[in-house]
């Protein structure tokens, strides 16, 4: 065998070596054999990916996306001695899964298939994080998506922090706006660049009643509200600016707290949609955060 051939021969082998031993793509213990799942609601379109335990992948708005696939949503919780577990994050200990249910224009799915359409959804999922119990609900209906997200312990726990209801806004996003009911003329807002000074900055970093978002390449734009708190955990809203992958949202709870033994807490969250031109977009997103008060 010439030297060349014999190369050829070698490369080819690695080749066949790699990818008989290439790490299979992570499947949580619960769930159909299906990568995502994509429910279609009206002007609301939600997609559901199997690598990170079935929490959100992207949410789009008139066929457009208003987050990005290149993050992990949901509820994730930072252990002082570990960092992340839950979610996306992988990387630490798995989030075991306890139960899954699909519900479309109120009718359970006892088979998801890949893409489903019908007026409402409802996504009922739990989960155990070490010694916490986690219920997270999302439905879209009226073209609204509702977020619902339950936390139950029976023992004290110490953390670093929990972030709820994780929106990966794409980097598209250039403004961002925020107020509290208590004060209506005190409200935040400002642009999200893609400057070297601005990178990896957070924004607002204090409790807010809502949050919107403008995406200048769609005209669309994003109000979500709190509905829904309990009285621990002191929560601040807070805007990541990671461009050029995503301008994300966290409600940050428990920041360097102890969430005591006994306890059951429960947040809520409801984001509405728009498309106006970013001159009527701070008048039209005050307008939507009023209508989503409960």
């Amino acid at each position: 065998m010439s030297p060349v051939l014999r190369l050829c021969v070698i490369a080819i082998l690695g080749l066949f070596m790699d990818a008989s031993f290439a790490k299979e793509p992570f499947k949580p213990n619960l769930g159909p054999d299906l990568p995502t799942i994509t429910v279609i609601c009206g002007d609301v379109t939600l997609v559901l990916r199997q690598a990170s335990q079935w929490t959100p992948s992207r949410i789009d708005y008139r066929g457009s996306p208003m987050t990005t696939e290149r993050s992990a949503y949901g509820t994730v919780f930072s252990f002082n001695e570990v960092g992340f577990i839950g979610t996306g994050h992988l990387e630490n200990e798995p989030e075991p899964l306890k139960s899954l249910t699909f519900i479309l224009d109120g009718q359970p799915v006892a088979v998801p298939t890949a893409e489903m359409k019908g007026q409402t959804f409802r996504f009922e999922r739990t989960s155990r994080i070490r010694n916490f119990d986690l219920t997270c609900i999302i439905e879209i209906r009226d073209n609204r998506l509702y977020e619902t997200t339950t936390v139950h312990t029976d023992e004290e726990q110490p953390l670093n922090l929990v972030y709820h209801f994780m929106h990966a806004w794409v980097p598209t996003v250039t403004a961002y706006l925020a107020g509290q009911d208590a004060a209506p003329d005190g409200s935040i807002s400002g642009e999200l660049l893609d400057t070297p000074e601005t990178l990896r900055q957070f924004y607002i970093n204090k409790r807010v009643d809502w949050i919107s978002v403008y995406d200048a390449k769609s005209s669309q734009y994003a109000v979500s509200r709190l509905t829904q708190v309990p009285a621990k955990g002191s929560h601040i809203s807070m805007i990541w600016n990671v461009p050029p992958t995503y301008r994300k949202y966290y409600l940050k709870c428990f920041s360097k707290d102890t969430v005591p033994a006994n306890f059951t807490g429960t947040w809520k969250m409801t984001t509405a949609f728009g498309a106006v031109s970013v001159a009527e977009w701070s008048t039209s997103a005050r307008e939507t955060a009023a209508a989503l008060k409960p």
